[in-house]
C-alpha cells in the first residue's frame, strides 16, 4: 500500500492486512501499527522504496500520487518494485475534480468566474494537490514508466464531491480535536455518527459516476517476452 497513511482505509477495503503499508510520515505510521493493519510497517518515499526489484506481486495507492509533485519518480519506482504481469491500482482526483467544486459552481453562474477560479486554486492548495489530470497524462506517465493502462473509470458525482468539499469546512472542531487528543472522533459510536451517515450514505450507494471528480486506474507491468 504506497503512501498508507494511518491504514484507515485499508483498514475498511480489505479483508486480509495488506503485507506492506508504506509512507514517509511517521504520525500516521504510528497510528497505522496501532490499528495492526499492515504485516510489515516501511518509512520511505515512494521514489525510493527499499525492496529488490519484482518484489510485489500487486501495489495499491488510494488518493496519494496527486499529492507528489515528481509523480513520475514513483511510478518509476513502482515499475520497478512489480513483478511483471503484477496489477498497480491507484485513484486519483480527474480533470474534473476542480469544475465540480460548488463553491466555485455557484460563483460562475453569478457572473463571477475570476473569483470562482480563485477559488478553485484556493482549494487545489489546501487539498495539496499537484495533479488533477485526464486519463491520457497518467497513460503517458505509465508508460514511461514501463506500465500498461489496461482500464479506467471515472467515479465521485458532482454532490459526492459536495459533500467532500464543505466536510473539510463543518469537520474543522473535529481537526481540533484530533490536534488536542489524538482522536478524530471523541465518542465514536453510531448514535454519535447518525446524522453524518445519513448525510453521506447515498454518495457511498451511488453508481460510478460519469463524469465523475475522481478516477480509478489499474495498470499492469508487462510480462517480458
Amino acid at each position: 500500500d504506497l503512501g498508507c497513511g494511518d491504514g484507515h482505509f485499508a483498514s475498511v477495503a480489505f479483508p486480509e492486512p495488506p503485507e506492506v503499508g508504506l509512507d514517509p510520515w511517521w504520525q500516521p505510521l504510528r497510528e497505522a501499527h496501532d490499528r495492526q493493519v499492515y504485516r510489515v510497517l516501511v518509512q520511505a518515499g515512494g521514489a525510493q522504496m527499499p525492496f529488490p526489484d519484482g518484489y510485489f506481486g500487486t501495489v495499491v495507492s488510494n488518493s496519494v500520487l496527486e499529492h507528489i509533485p515528481e509523480v513520475q519518480a514513483v511510478l518509476n519506482e513502482v515499475a520497478r518494485v512489480l513483478r511483471p504481469g503484477g496489477p498497480f491500482y491507484f485513484c486519483v482526483p480527474g480533470e474534473q475534480f476542480l469544475p465540480f467544486l460548488s463553491i466555485g459552481r455557484v460563483l460562475d453562474r453569478m457572473g463571477l468566474r475570476p473569483l470562482g477560479d480563485r477559488y478553485r486554486r484556493f482549494f487545489n492548495r489546501i487539498s495539496r494537490h499537484h495533479h488533477c489530470d485526464p486519463p491520457a497524462v497518467w497513460e503517458a506517465r505509465l508508460a514511461q514508466a514501463g506500465l500498461v493502462l489496461e482500464r479506467h473509470w471515472s467515479y465521485f458525482s458532482p454532490g459526492a464531491l459536495a459533500a467532500l468539499e464543505w466536510g473539510h469546512y463543518l469537520g474543522l472542531p473535529a481537526l481540533v480535536a484530533k490536534k488536542l487528543t489524538g482522536r478524530w472522533v471523541l465518542w465514536p459510536s453510531r448514535a454519535n455518527l447518525w446524522l453524518t451517515e445519513r448525510l453521506v450514505r447515498r454518495f457511498y450507494e451511488e453508481p460510478p459516476a460519469n463524469p465523475g471528480a475522481y478516477r480509478f486506474f489499474i495498470a499492469r507491468k508487462p510480462i517480458s517476452g
